[in-house]
């Protein structure tokens, strides 16, 4: 597993756009891709067409700030 940051934008009624990253933990970028996608739908219920990723980068997890990336690959690593 491997950690991820995801950059985009999403439109909750497809007027204003509002900035986002977020920190996933996935086996691969597309694999990150949907998560981000399904994580940003289950939050606050917005259609796939209204996100607009514009950068998956792979990160070092020490770089996250998010705990649960910092938890799950922590533990991988032996910290």
């Amino acid at each position: 597993m491997k950690a991820f940051r995801i950059k985009g934008k999403y439109s909750p009624k497809g007027k204003e756009w509002f900035k986002f990253t977020k920190d996933i933990v996935a086996e691969d970028e597309n694999n990150a891709l949907d998560i981000a996608y399904s994580l940003l739908g289950s939050k606050y219920g917005i259609k796939r067409r209204l996100i607009k990723i514009e950068a998956i980068t792979e990160i070092d997890p020490a770089e996250s700030q998010d705990p649960t990336v910092q938890y799950l690959l922590g533990e991988q690593n032996g910290q």
